[in-house]
């Protein structure tokens, strides 16, 4: 694909990032295949669930670091969405690319990987080395888009 499609591709996933209910990180995320946009997502509480506030975020009130205790947050990755949305209108992600304005972190890897994603294009870059290291090591290419 050409560069300018990357360049494309990722103005759709910050435009997507604009819909995140997080409080503390906007992030979108666009699957793509044959240069169709198949699913997006973005960071936020599942469906029914109240949108955390400045007061009520639980990363937030006790101060843990981002990349840690992923499991003590009320939202989704928004990596995590977009793959919800291809299963839930069942729509096949297998040998997609994803546009992501951040860094899959090792969870979003591996969600990743087991759905088939081939290439992670990444605007801001994320320390997580054993999300590189797996993705390396399943063949994922990793494209940092500036």
């Amino acid at each position: 694909m050409r560069p300018e499609w990357n360049d494309y591709f990722m103005k759709i996933a910050e435009d997507v990032a604009t819909r995140s209910t997080c409080v503390r990180r906007s992030v979108g995320a666009v699957i793509v295949k044959d240069k169709r946009i198949l699913t997006t997502g973005y960071n936020g509480v599942p469906k029914g669930i109240t949108h955390c506030t400045e007061e009520t975020c639980i990363r937030k009130l006790y101060n843990i670091p981002s990349g840690e205790k992923h499991e003590l947050c009320r939202g989704l990755h928004a990596e995590q969405n977009a793959i919800i949305q291809a299963s839930y209108h069942g729509v096949s992600i297998k040998d997609a690319d994803i546009y992501v304005t951040h860094q899959p972190c090792v969870i979003c890897t591996k969600m990743l990987i087991n759905s088939g994603i081939n290439h992670f294009f990444v605007k801001n870059p994320y320390n997580d080395p054993l999300a590189a290291e797996m993705a390396k090591e399943a063949g994922i290419k990793i494209t940092i888009i500036p």
